[in-house]
């Protein structure tokens, strides 16, 4: 029996925007440790929250630039979850009604042979599901190996900082279609504008959604999800393993 896999991805965008999504602190990379906060980005209570509408006009954009509808009435949610970089216990996120959906890239995509050369290039269509804007969380560093770390330290300066999310269909059927399909939406963002596409300072970070099936069903098999890919050769190579 033939098996093929089934992958989404959901890649994060961080905005070129100045200043954070609900409040004026500097978004610059680089800066000593927690000097780019105040008590909005710092979850501190009382603050309230103010919107970038640069970070509207960007994500926006985007959502043309891929095809997406754009809705005419968004709104933001809070995703409630506990990390010890997320101040505030949860990130205004958007769900019900994104800001983009059903948006479709065409995309230039091939097969890798074992000598890593591309082949039979052909023109594909992957469907985006939604794209929509929310705020990233800080940074955590540790201190020591990865199972025994002696410290951890919180660097807030990136709380806050305008995201969108690119949510796709899973309609990618091997790893060379999604590397094909992110290296596009890279190109694009940097186009626009909106983003510098710099992986390594992980304003570009992307996770993956994995299932097998039998060649030929309809039904997904289990999924699995691998979480913050920064680099076009690691999301080849978790798709592959």
């Amino acid at each position: 029996m033939e098996f093929e896999p089934v992958i989404g991805l959901e890649v994060h965008a961080q905005l070129l925007t100045s200043s954070k999504l609900f409040c004026g602190c500097s978004t610059r990379f680089g800066a000593p440790p927690n000097s780019n906060t105040c008590p909005v980005c710092l979850g501190l209570p009382g603050a309230l929250p103010v919107l970038n509408r640069s970070a509207v006009t960007m994500a926006v954009r985007s959502a043309l630039a891929l095809g997406c509808a754009v809705n005419p009435t968004s709104i933001f949610a809070r995703k409630n979850y506990f990390y010890p970089d997320l101040p505030k216990g949860y990130q205004i996120s958007q769900y019900d009604r994104p800001l983009g959906e059903r948006g479709r890239v065409e995309v230039s995509s091939g097969e890798r042979t074992a000598a890593g050369h591309i082949v039979n290039r052909r023109k594909k269509i992957f469907r985006i599901t939604r794209l929509h804007m929310e705020e990233d969380a800080g940074k955590s560093v540790h201190e020591g190996l990865p199972d025994s770390d002696r410290k951890s330290y919180v660097d807030l300066n990136r709380s806050g900082v305008p995201l969108v999310e690119i949510v796709s269909e899973p309609d990618f059927r091997s790893s060379q279609e999604a590397y094909d399909y992110l290296t596009h939406l890279r190109k694009t963002l940097l186009y626009l504008g909106v983003c510098d596409g710099n992986m390594e300072e992980g304003s570009l970070r992307c996770d993956a959604n994995v299932s097998v099936r039998p060649k030929g069903r309809d039904a997904f098999g289990t999924k699995v999800e691998i979480k913050n890919l920064n680099s076009f050769r690691f999301l080849q190579r978790a798709l592959d393993y």
